[in-house]
């Protein structure tokens, strides 16, 4: 293991977590193959995020949080190495925007964070929550909690500042790892699933304002 570039990738073995699957035969499982054939087959991404006739909004919320926590955790752990304590001691999206970290045990008052801090945080309070029963039922015919699209927005609210830190700080890792179009993809679809449910306050979606008015059409 004498290459320090594998040696970073395996110690941040946090970023690159197991990711969520859903079970074959449940109902989600049905509906996250729809979603991906949706996907491989081309379609439009403003419609492909639109909610399939007869299906539970709840459902279809679930699947797509859950598949979009793999994805940009995948995002974040490309660029991980160059997302240091030195080089990012801020978790910000430029001069003008800062995220403080806040939550129920550690962090009761927001929180000034190093990005790479903040983000392992965001990782884990993220993957508590879809692998909470009591949050993201799996078994078909269990109810959704009552508050299920306001946990949602909380958590896509802090994903989408996955996006922000990512585009605006490190893209030219992200362009040289020849990975633009996979996030380009990954950001369209995200941001076109938002939208459609309206999941995200507009305030939130403004670091990244000029470059979604030209890439989201």
């Amino acid at each position: 293991m004498s290459n320090p570039f594998l040696k970073q990738v395996f110690n941040k073995d946090k970023t690159f977590r197991p990711k969520r699957k859903f079970e074959p035969g449940t109902q989600r499982f049905e509906l996250h193959k729809k979603a991906q054939a949706s996907l491989n087959a081309g379609l439009d991404l403003k419609l492909a995020v639109q909610l399939p006739p007869g299906e539970e909004l709840s459902d279809w919320v679930a699947v797509h949080v859950v598949d979009f926590f793999n994805r940009i955790n995948l995002i974040y752990g490309t660029i991980g190495e160059g997302c240091t304590e030195q080089s990012c001691p801020v978790m910000s999206g430029g001069p003008k925007y800062e995220y403080r970290w806040q939550d129920e045990h550690q962090f009761r008052k927001p929180t000034a964070l190093s990005a790479p801090r903040y983000m392992d945080l965001l990782m884990d309070w993220v993957e508590v929550q879809i692998n909470d029963e009591g949050l993201f039922p799996t078994h078909v015919g269990t109810p959704f909690p009552k508050n299920f699209l306001q946990v949602v927005k909380k958590i896509l609210s802090r994903l989408f500042r996955v996006f922000v830190h990512v585009y605006i700080h490190h893209f030219d890792r992200i362009a040289q790892l020849g990975s633009e179009a996979h996030v380009n993809t990954c950001y369209k679809h995200f941001y076109y699933f938002v939208r459609e449910f309206g999941l995200i306050d507009t305030k939130e979606l403004e670091p990244l304002k000029e470059m979604t008015a030209r890439m989201c059409h």
